[in-house]
């Protein structure tokens, strides 16, 4: 997810419905680029339109949908990042019809992802406005503050989630939302939200975050670096042993939004200032580009993240702009599993 604004000023708005987000950092939406994929961008994927989720909201100026997560049974919930006070926050998305109804709202909070925890089955949000984890039950009842605070002394401005399979949370904290700060953090949350661990800081706006099939490592990106950096961890997953830069995405007037994985291993990087993910390899090489109908990608500018149906190559990515909110599906590479989903 990309914003304009300062936390500070997040939290101001937020609380008067008047929030404007634009992805998930900082840099404003450009026009998308034109189908078929460019030489350099792997083969071209095409997505089909499968809901129209949310339209353009008069208080906020905008719609942009985000954290896409399957359950077991095959139900897709979402958050609209943008929505005002008393409008659907967490909206459930029938796949199979397109129909689509909100399960929970709040007068102050900023979803930017969603994920369903392993050790739970509650839904964590990250709240982008207060700094704080919240989780609900997949209906939407039962709302709790998992987590809010500072983390080692500063507040953080959570983005997406990625869990392990004890429950832990791992969370990419953009922190400085203004160009050119880089101090941004991966942390980690216990899965009681007493204990926090920073596992790498000094980051460029950290977006996206997801586990390798194995939960050896993370997959992270920067949003203002237009990076995707692998985190290799030790066996409790409470250190970071190595890191290094794996991939450059040349994604021109875009910037790296959200990841997902699929069972094989590919990267699904979701891409803000243009409706499309870029497909990578393990080992970086630039696979695919799922892309929408050029007459769809018109009026809509930004390809959030994807959730992938366990088992199944089935797909289906957020995508927001002027023209509202929509879900697209699409075939992957890989089938999905559970860091396949959400984010």
């Amino acid at each position: 997810m990309t914003t304009h604004r300062t936390p500070s000023a997040l939290a101001g708005l937020a609380a008067a419905g008047l929030l404007a987000l634009t992805g998930c950092g900082t840099q404003s939406a450009s026009a998308p680029a034109k189908s078929p994929a460019t030489p350099g961008e792997g083969r071209s994927i095409r997505a089909t339109q499968v809901a129209h989720v949310t339209d353009v909201h008069e208080a906020t100026g905008m719609t942009l949908l985000e954290g896409p997560v399957l359950d077991t049974h095959g139900n897709l919930s979402l958050v609209d990042v943008t929505a005002p006070p008393g409008e659907p926050k967490v909206i459930s998305v029938d796949v199979a019809t397109g129909k689509h109804r909100g399960v929970y709202t709040d007068r102050t909070g900023a979803y930017t992802s969603a994920q369903i925890s392993p050790y739970d089955g509650r839904m964590y949000l990250t709240d982008f406005a207060t700094g704080s984890v919240v989780s609900i039950e997949r209906d939407g009842s039962d709302p709790r503050t998992f987590f809010s605070g500072k983390v080692d002394g500063s507040t953080m401005t959570p983005d997406d989630i990625a869990f392990d399979d004890d429950g832990h949370l791992y969370v990419s904290d953009a922190h400085g939302t203004e160009p050119e700060e880089t101090d941004g953090r991966i942390v980690r949350i216990d899965r009681d939200g007493k204990r926090t661990t920073v596992l790498a800081d000094g980051l460029a706006q950290p977006n996206g975050i997801m586990f390798d099939p194995g939960l050896h490592g993370l997959w992270i990106s920067e949003l203002t670096e237009d990076t995707v950096s692998y985190l290799l961890l030790n066996a409790d997953r409470t250190t970071v042993t190595s890191q290094h830069e794996a991939i450059h995405v040349d994604g021109g007037l875009a910037q790296t939004d959200s990841i997902a994985v699929d069972a094989d291993g590919n990267l699904y990087q979701a891409l803000h200032g243009r409706p499309a993910m870029a497909v990578y390899s393990k080992y970086g090489a630039r696979l695919a580009t799922v892309e929408l109908p050029a007459k769809d990608a018109e009026g809509l500018r930004s390809a959030t993240n994807v959730a992938i149906t366990p088992g199944r190559t089935k797909a289906y990515m957020t995508v927001s702009g002027p023209d509202g909110g929509y879900v697209y599906g699409f075939t992957a590479l890989g089938k999905g599993i559970r860091q396949s989903n959400g984010g």
